[in-house]
C-alpha cells in the first residue's frame, strides 16, 4: 500500500494527474494480481461531490496515530504472489508519476493464506485465523462493500466502495506470555475458528445461550465485534501481517463496506474496552473511496475544481 499527496494547487492541474495516475493504474493492474486506486478526502474541493461518509480517519479510543503514517489524497495497494510481483509495478508508476510525493507506505503478507468454505482465510501475529466473517457469496459480498443508489451519495459514487485501513501493532511479546486458553478466550474463538461453545467455526455461534459470558467473556472480540452472529457486521475485510523487525509486527487491517456509519466505525465503537485493546496500538491508516470502473468520478471532480 502506497499513499500519495499532490504538489500542485491548481484544481485542473490536480484532476489532470488524478487521471493521468488512475490511467497508469488501470495499465498495469494488467500484469499483476491487483492494482487498485482509492480517493481520500482531501482530493474533493466541494462537499456535494465527495462521498457523504468520506473524512480523514479519526483517531478512536486507544490508537496513537503517527502524522507521518495516515491519511493521503490517493491511496494505490498492488497485490501478488510475491512481493517481488508488486515491487517492480508499484516503481514504474511512482516513477513516472509527476507531482506526486510519497506520504506512507507499508507492505504485508497472508500468512498461512487458504480456502476453506468459500472464505479467504489467513493466520495473523497472534496466531489466531481470521476471515470467518467474511461472507461465502459473491452477491452477499457485493451487498455489503459496494455504495447502492438511494443511500444520498453522490450519483458518481454509486458502485464504488469505502476502504478503512488501520496499521495495528501487535504486542506479541507480551501475548504469548498468555496461556493459549485465556488467548482463545479474549479473542472468543479457537486458534482454528472452533467456537468457545464448540459449535463449528463456518457456523453461528449462540450467544444467547450464554447471556453473562461464562463461556464466551462479553468483553471478547469477537464477542464486542458482532455481538448478534445471526447479523454480521456489515463489511468484507481482508488483512496482511507484516514484521518490520525489532518487534515491531502487527495488522495491515483492511475493510470494505457501502456505508462507513455502520460498517467499520459501529463495529470499532463496539469494541471500545475489549480486553484484546492492550495487546494492540492502532498507529496509522486511513478513509478512502475506491471510485466505481469509468470516468464519472473524474467528471465529477472537474466541473467542481
Amino acid at each position: 500500500m502506497v499513499s500519495l499527496d499532490l504538489d500542485v494547487f491548481s484544481g485542473r492541474d490536480q484532476v489532470a494527474l488524478l487521471q493521468e495516475l488512475s490511467a497508469e493504474v488501470e495499465r498495469v493492474a494488467h500484469g499483476v494480481g491487483e492494482c487498485v486506486m482509492a480517493l481520500g478526502a482531501s482530493v474533493f474541493k466541494q462537499s456535494r461531490v465527495r462521498p457523504r461518509h468520506l473524512t480523514e480517519m479519526p483517531s478512536f479510543a486507544g490508537d496513537v496515530l503517527d502524522p507521518r503514517q495516515v491519511h493521503g489524497d490517493v491511496l494505490l495497494q498492488f497485490g501478488g504472489a510475491s512481493l517481488a510481483h508488486v515491487v517492480r509495478p508499484a516503481e514504474e508508476i511512482l516513477s513516472g508519476s509527476r507531482h506526486w510525493r510519497l506520504r506512507w507506505q507499508s507492505s504485508g503478507f497472508r500468512w498461512g493464506n487458504r480456502k476453506s468454505g468459500g472464505r479467504a482465510l489467513a493466520d495473523n501475529p497472534f496466531r489466531f485465523t481470521e476471515g470467518f466473517g467474511n461472507p461465502v457469496a459473491d452477491g452477499e459480498a457485493s451487498d455489503r462493500a459496494i455504495v447502492r443508489a438511494g443511500q444520498q451519495e453522490p450519483d458518481w459514487a454509486v458502485g464504488g466502495s469505502y476502504q478503512v485501513v488501520r496499521i495495528i501493532r501487535f504486542a506479541t511479546e507480551l501475548w504469548d506470555k498468555d496461556p493459549i486458553d485465556e488467548q482463545e478466550r479474549i479473542i472468543g474463538r479457537r486458534r482454528n475458528g472452533r467456537w468457545l461453545d464448540g459449535t463449528p467455526a463456518d457456523e453461528r455461534a449462540n450467544f444467547s445461550a450464554d447471556p453473562q459470558g461464562s463461556v464466551t467473556p462479553l468483553d471478547a472480540h469477537v464477542r464486542r465485534a458482532a455481538p448478534d452472529p445471526r447479523n454480521h457486521p456489515e463489511i468484507v475485510r481482508r488483512s496482511y501481517s507484516y514484521d518490520l523487525g525489532g518487534g515491531d509486527r502487527g495488522l495491515v487491517f483492511t475493510c470494505f463496506q457501502r456505508d462507513l456509519a455502520n460498517g467499520f466505525e459501529a463495529i470499532q465503537k463496539r469494541l471500545e474496552g475489549e480486553s484484546m485493546s492492550k495487546y494492540i496500538l492502532t498507529t496509522g491508516g486511513g478513509y478512502f473511496f475506491i471510485p466505481p470502473p469509468g470516468n464519472s468520478w473524474i467528471e465529477a471532480i472537474a466541473q467542481n475544481a
